[in-house]
């Protein structure tokens, strides 16, 4: 997929790709875009349009992912896009998941055998997202800020852009393996009688989420926990 430049009309980039809409709107940006460029929005909105770029491309684009670059914003930053995506998550798409899925369960016949377990694998992924928000707003995220603000700026540009470079290895998110498990129950066990229509809603909305809970973490695995650890072996 071609990247988004400055000079491009950010109408246009979000016109043929309406899922960045949620995306745009965490740097505060609303619809009512007109013709101006993505330099004009990010300038209209105080926007560092270099990490504008990054993580709308990160996001559009699978193969996309510069780790060096993201590792010289600081801190604050990556974590104050982090924070308004878990709100994103909280406020809006758990919600509009649980709405479709409340409607599908019951409107489809009572003895449909798969939907007890649907309704299993969504609570279980629901109160891991949840405790995972929680532990980040509470934890996490302050730990992390906590050791940028004990570093000064020498040391922030300098050594721990050296340590940066290490990449954790990672292990199979449970967010993202609940939410693959919960589509493929939809879409290869259900049976009985059921609304096709709200089905479907609930297949789109959970595909939604498993896009943006996918990539996004590739900037917490890839970019805030080796930049955590970095910092914390500064600080010793």
């Amino acid at each position: 997929m071609p990247l988004v430049y400055p000079t491009m009309k950010l109408s246009e980039v979000v016109e043929e790709h309406t899922s960045l809409i949620p995306v745009i709107n965490r740097f505060g940006i609303r619809l009512g875009l007109g013709d101006k460029s993505v330099n004009q929005i990010c300038e209209e909105y105080g926007i560092d349009p270099d990490f504008f770029l990054i993580v709308i491309n990160t996001f559009l684009n699978e193969e996309y992912f510069p780790e060096k670059k993201l590792q010289m914003f600081h801190t604050s930053q990556i974590i104050d896009y982090l924070t308004k995506t878990n709100s994103y998550y909280a406020r809006y798409q758990l919600p509009n998941i649980e709405r479709h899925l409340s409607s599908f369960i019951s409107m489809s016949s009572p003895d449909n055998g798969s939907l007890n377990l649907i309704g299993k694998f969504f609570s279980s992924f629901k109160e891991e997202l949840t405790a995972r928000i929680e532990n980040d707003g509470k934890v996490w995220f302050p730990s992390c800020l906590e050791l940028s603000n004990k570093l000064n700026a020498s040391q922030t540009a300098e050594e721990l852009k050296e340590l940066q470079l290490c990449t954790i290895k990672r292990e199979e998110d449970r967010i993202e393996a609940l939410l693959y498990d919960l589509k493929s129950i939809l879409i290869k066990h259900i049976s009985g009688e059921y609304n096709e229509n709200l089905c479907y809603a609930v297949i789109f909305s959970i595909g939604s989420l498993e896009k943006d809970i996918k990539q996004h973490n590739r900037i917490r695995y890839r970019i805030l926990a080796p930049m955590a650890m970095a910092m914390e072996q500064l600080c010793k």
